[in-house]
Parts: C-alpha cells; sequence; structure tokens
C-alpha cells in the first residue's frame, strides 16, 4: 500500500496541522506528501523527514499538470490518494478519470461555506467543489454531526466514515509568553481567538458581544490571532464599536500554542465548522474554550462543566458564556474547568486514535479492493 497524501500547499492553520500530525503519526514508508504549491506546509514537511514532492506548475490547472501528477502516481505505484482541501479533491477528480487509484477525501470544513464570500462565482466552486466529493470511494467526516451534513449535501452515506480529529497530548509545549512583555497585566481578562480574518469565522459577531462586555468590563481584551481579506474592514468595526483599545490583531503566528497558558479563554464563533484543531490545544493547555456549537464541538463539550457552547450568531449567549466566564476566574473555577477539559480530551481526542481510525479506512478498502 502506498499513500499519496495531496494539497494545495497553501495552508497555514488548523489543515495543514492536521496533515503534519497525521503524516509524522504514521512514520511511515508508504506516505507520500503532494503539494502544488511552495509554502509553510511544504517547509514544515520537509523539516520533519516526510517524503514529500512538489508538483510545480503556472497555472493552477492545466493538462500538463495533471498529466505530470498522473504520471508520478504511475512511477511511484500510488494507489490510494488522500486528498485535502477544495483544489485537491478538484483535481483528484479529474485525475481518477486518467488513472486508476482509490481515492479518500477529508472534509475539513463545510463545502458550503468555503466560498461563502465569492457570491455567484463561490457558489459555482462550492457545486465543482461537492460534486468532486461525492465521486470520492470515501469520506472522511472529523465529527458526527458533520458525517450527517456531508450527507444533507448529496454523500452517499456508505461512502463516510467518521474519524474524530485528534492531536498529540504527549507534546510537550514552548513555554507560555508573559503577560507584561505584551503590555498586559494579571487583572486583565483576555479572550483568544485563532482564526482567519473570513466571514465563516463570525469575528463581527464576537466584536458585537465584546463590546457590550467592555462597556461593564474596562479589564477585557480580545486577541487575535490570524490574518484574512476582512482584517481592514474589522479594524474598521472594532473603531465603530469602540473596542479599537481592547482589540488586538496579531496577524499570522507561528506561537500560537505560547498564548493559550496566558490567556482566560479561547473562543471561536464560526457559523461553521468541522472539528477545530485549536480547540483541542486550546483543551491540551488547560485553557477554558468559549465556542459556537456547530460541527463536532459538542463531541468535546459535552456540558456546561467543560465549558460553553453557545448558538451561532447569538449574540446575547455569547455576552453571557464571556460574562460567566469571568465570574469564574473572580471565584476560581476556571483553573477547575481547564482542568476537567484537558482530561475529557486527552482521553477522547488523542493522536494515536485518530491515525488508528484513519490507517484502518485504508485497510477497509484494501481489504474489499
Amino acid at each position: 500500500m502506498k499513500i499519496l497524501h495531496l494539497n494545495a500547499g497553501n495552508e497555514t492553520g488548523g489543515g495543514m496541522h492536521h496533515i503534519l500530525s497525521l503524516l509524522k503519526e504514521f512514520n511511515r514508508e508508504e506516505f507520500i506528501l503532494g503539494v502544488l504549491e511552495k509554502g509553510e506546509l511544504l517547509k514544515r514537511a520537509n523539516g520533519y523527514g516526510i517524503k514529500t514532492v512538489h508538483f510545480s506548475n503556472h497555472l493552477k490547472i492545466s493538462v500538463p499538470l495533471m498529466q505530470k501528477i498522473a504520471n508520478y502516481i504511475r512511477q511511484e505505484r500510488i494507489n490510494y490518494i488522500h486528498t485535502h482541501g477544495p483544489r485537491a479533491n478538484v483535481y483528484a477528480n479529474i485525475l481518477k478519470k486518467i488513472v486508476p487509484f482509490h481515492w479518500i477525501v477529508t472534509v475539513h470544513s463545510d463545502p458550503e461555506h468555503d466560498f461563502l464570500d465569492k457570491g455567484m462565482y463561490g457558489r459555482f466552486l462550492c457545486r465543482i467543489h461537492l460534486n468532486a466529493i461525492k465521486n470520492a470511494d470515501k469520506v472522511i467526516a472529523i465529527s458526527e454531526p458533520f458525517r450527517t451534513n456531508l450527507n444533507g449535501v448529496g454523500v452517499e452515506y456508505n461512502k463516510i466514515v467518521t474519524a474524530l480529529n485528534g492531536i498529540d497530548f504527549r507534546k510537550k509545549l514552548p513555554k507560555p509568553h508573559f503577560r507584561n512583555d505584551l503590555g498586559f497585566t494579571d487583572n486583565d481578562f483576555l479572550f483568544f481567538m485563532v482564526a482567519r480574518l473570513e466571514q465563516v469565522k463570525g469575528h463581527s459577531i464576537a466584536f458585537e458581544a465584546f463590546s457590550q462586555l467592555v462597556k461593564k468590563n474596562r479589564a477585557c481584551h480580545m486577541l487575535l490571532a490570524g490574518d484574512g481579506t476582512l482584517r481592514n474592514h474589522l479594524k474598521q468595526l472594532s473603531s465603530s464599536l469602540n473596542i479599537e483599545k481592547h482589540v488586538h490583531f496579531m496577524g499570522h503566528r507561528d506561537d500560537v500554542e505560547r498564548f493559550y497558558e496566558m490567556v482566560d479563554t479561547t473562543m471561536l464563533t464560526s457559523f461553521s465548522e468541522s472539528f477545530p484543531l485549536v480547540l483541542l490545544e486550546s483543551a491540551r493547555a488547560k485553557t477554558p474554550i468559549i465556542a459556537s456549537d456547530v460541527g463536532g464541538i459538542s463531541e468535546l463539550i459535552g456540558d456546561n462543566s467543560l465549558g460553553w457552547r453557545v448558538k451561532p450568531g447569538n449574540t446575547s449567549e455569547l455576552i453571557s458564556a464571556m460574562e460567566e466566564a469571568i465570574i469564574f476566574r473572580n471565584r476560581g473555577m476556571l483553573k477547575t474547568m481547564g482542568e476537567k477539559l484537558q482530561s475529557h480530551a486527552s482521553s477522547k481526542f488523542s493522536l494515536e486514535i485518530f491515525a488508528e481510525n484513519i490507517y484502518n479506512v485504508y485497510l477497509s478498502m484494501e481489504n474489499v479492493n
């Protein structure tokens, strides 16, 4: 069995960490990472000693590029291709007509929301992407609710396999940042958001809720790690809501892990998610979570003792959760919540369990075929 993991290569967020963690855990000669662009994913994969191949081309899609990938599949005797992301999924759908292989897709985000901000063109891209996913041999959903969602948009139920996301809870974490070094005090309550600055992540909802909170609690700050097309819009929004001194745009960060222990809560206000790794990273650091109840988040935050789940887009619920988090810290209850969250997450969402479940998908296909 020889397996090529294929991705556009421009990932920098959860998708990148998902792929790298999985390939590092497998640590087998039978795995290769293929990328279409030179970027952070390729750089890190090479640093970890993962076998890689870069399919370079001047155009994003062309006959020569398809032929180049097809020739590599034949040359290396690749019999499984595992794709991640819309571009890789669409490419595999074309390649399947040129050269035979077993095709697995991991869907990292709701395909109906991937191009939410591109209008009519975005809806066209969504249709092409969904059609590709439907043609895959196996589709991996990284949460049970997401399996239901995929079936709802036309993916055959018997093609979909649930494999809960996971991270390495054995990893030694880097030393956290000191608050004083970043201009904060121990009295400040810090909310931390790690998310692309795009519409689907719901930053505007977070800002609206936070603006109400700041009126009563001036010692609150929101730290934003991530970049995106809405950066200028969100900066203007923070100014119009009079929270610009309390919202800190930090851009893309390679040291995100150093923030979790420093902050009080991690927050995610997305309208759509499958199972975000950022929340598992927060759990690993024993930092409580406030998150929209989307995708598989309910599988991590099963009840109120583990964190706060709020309806996506519901400002009043978000305000209540943020206010309660502050009360919990004042009463010394936030630390206990974080410890319980870490214990729960490490027992259910370990990288070992996740990798084993993915490998079993390959084995099941091998046995059938």
